[in-house]
């Protein structure tokens, strides 16, 4: 395929699309693991507003996250404080990506909590371990195991929705793409550039994906044997 040239912009593009990816899904766990840790809270005053924003996220588009996020939040600024702060097209992507990711890692992570034996915690805690001891000593190394298969779904999911960022100018692989298709009238050969590095991408973290779950589960798969 040629490329007329534009081979090292697509490679720049892949290289911010990963960059994206990876951050806003630390930044999601991160948001997902404790909102999920919120819905479960005997609190109410905690319970309620991880409901809601679990509801209100996960019936918003991305798009449209993104969108609020890059325009909306300048605005308001402006309007409620005369604060004029200019926001990254790379910043608003991960915000609206991290905050739309965690709002369904909340779910796989509420899902795989419900499934741990409720007798090991109450053995933990006849022992007289902390709150904290308890989640990262006996739930935690269990959560990961469970929740893997579907956070690794949503990861794939997330790493095609980085496209969607392209729309407020961050020169991500689609928008790399977009340009390329422009300058030389070849939108054929560009699109379908930038769909098999997608596709390669995804294989990729598909295989490791396989391993990651093979290593999780070994030990209990040979626990069990």
């Amino acid at each position: 395929m040629d490329l007329h040239g534009f081979g090292p912009l697509l490679l720049a593009g892949t290289w911010i699309t990963l960059k994206l990816a990876f951050v806003s899904l630390i930044f999601g766990l991160l948001i997902g693991l404790l909102v999920a840790l919120a819905k479960r809270s005997e609190r109410l005053w905690l319970r309620a507003p991880a409901t809601a924003y679990t509801t209100l996220m996960r019936g918003l588009p991305e798009l449209l996250l993104v969108l609020i996020i890059y325009f909306g939040i300048t605005e308001l600024l402006l309007r409620l404080f005369d604060w004029y702060v200019e926001i990254s097209a790379f910043t608003a992507g991960v915000a609206a990506l991290s905050i739309a990711f965690g709002a369904y890692a909340a779910e796989v992570f509420r899902g795989a909590m419900q499934e741990l034996p409720k007798g090991q915690v109450e053995a933990a805690q006849a022992l007289g371990l902390s709150p904290w001891a308890i989640f990262y000593l006996v739930m935690l190394p269990q959560l990961w195991r469970l929740a893997l298969p579907g956070l690794g779904n949503l990861f794939l999911v997330l790493l095609k929705d980085t496209a969607l960022v392209s729309v407020i100018g961050l020169n991500d692989l689609m928008r790399q793409a977009y340009v390329a298709a422009g300058f030389t009238k070849l939108p054929f050969t560009f699109y379908l550039a930038a769909a098999a590095i997608y596709l390669l991408l995804t294989i990729v973290f598909m295989q490791l994906l396989r391993w990651m779950e093979q290593r999780a589960n070994r030990g209990y798969a040979e626990g069990r044997h």
